[in-house]
């Protein structure tokens, strides 16, 4: 019996299928272009990262790779791990996460409420040192019995849930109109499997693609190794959430037109001014994103042009209310807020 729109047999169905929302007062200073925001933060575990956690789930059942009653360890810094942790309580898998101590303790709580054991590793070491969040991950997935380690940032599952999903959502959503589609870029799965889908789509329907716009971290190598192929020396930053210190299998980074970089003052400041002009309560990398957003935004209309523009906004604010959203832990760690205008 299929059941009406909006009705879900258990949580896994309600995955996906967010809103896209236009912006209004943020943006509007603007004389023609538009903004629209893919509010990933209402899925049902909160972040775009659910997509990830169900689809690596289903194709490690399908090749046999995770067996019933087993253990899932994954690296994480905190997104996949509850996509993976919600997906593994519906279907009754064991849960062991690995995590970088910058993460913020909502993350880590949740993480243990839904039923995950945590390991916290430390952030300032390089990615081969055995005690990083993903050395210590593959460890334990060699020594815990009938374990499976997804490794999203060499899963091909994952960009493949955005071609499934997230992707042809945003098409169908806009109508194909749109000429840019902006995500932050960590294990590189959103905008390499939402890009490659817009393009394929554009092709199809005889439309012109978007740019399809990446947005890296200060601190991260991704964006110079775009540019000139060459690996730079990392540095940790505090926003959370995307940015790398080495290169993951998972990007294709031949669907991607151009990287910008943010720092971590240009993703706490818009995101707080999102909140509080729009009501749109979001994590760190959101406002990374949606900063380029809006300079890509002014850039066309500085030239007379118009530019819709789609911006990934991948997770809540809630997890960040002891960090980003919490004066005093600002400045404590240097920030000048009373600059911020707010």
């Amino acid at each position: 019996m299929s059941l009406p729109p909006g009705v879900f047999n258990d949580v896994v169905e309600a995955i996906g299928n967010t809103p896209l929302i236009r912006l209004n007062k943020v943006t509007s200073h603007l004389k023609k272009s538009e903004i629209w925001v893919k509010l990933e933060r209402c899925s049902p575990g909160g972040s775009i990262k659910d997509r990830i956690g169900l689809q690596m789930v289903l194709q490690a059942e399908k090749e046999g790779l995770l067996k019933p009653g087993g253990t899932i360890i994954e690296a994480t810094s905190g997104n996949t791990g509850i996509g993976l942790a919600m997906v593994a309580a519906q279907r009754g898998y064991n849960c062991i996460f690995t995590m970088p101590d910058k993460m913020a303790q909502e993350k880590i709580d949740l993480l243990r409420a839904i039923g995950a054991e945590v390991h916290i590793c430390p952030t300032a070491v390089e990615k081969e040192d055995p005690r990083s969040y993903y050395e210590v991950a593959a460890r334990l997935a060699k020594e815990i019995e009938n374990s499976w380690y997804p490794d999203q940032y060499s899963n091909l599952a994952n960009p493949l849930a955005h071609m499934k999903s997230t992707g042809p959502e945003i098409w169908r959503q806009t109508e194909g109109e749109l000429t840019h589609f902006v995500a932050t870029m960590g294990t590189g799965g959103t905008i390499s499997g939402c890009g490659n889908s817009l393009i394929i789509q554009a092709k199809k329907d005889g439309k012109s693609p978007p740019k399809i716009v990446g947005v890296d971290a200060k601190g991260s190598i991704l964006k110079e190794f775009f540019e000139s192929g060459t690996i730079g020396t990392p540095h940790t930053y505090k926003v959370e959430g995307f940015g790398e210190d080495f290169i993951p299998p998972a990007t294709n980074f031949d669907v991607i037109d151009e990287i910008r970089m943010v720092d971590d003052e240009d993703c706490f400041k818009m995101c707080r001014r999102l909140a509080k002009m729009e009501g749109l309560f979001c994590g760190g990398s959101c406002g990374g994103a949606l900063k380029i957003a809006l300079d890509l935004a002014e850039e066309y209309d500085y030239s007379d042009k118009k530019a819709k523009i789609v911006v990934i906004l991948p997770d809540s604010g809630n997890p960040y209310l002891s960090k980003l959203y919490n004066d005093n832990w600002l400045k404590d760690n240097g920030f000048d807020i009373s600059a911020w205008g707010e």
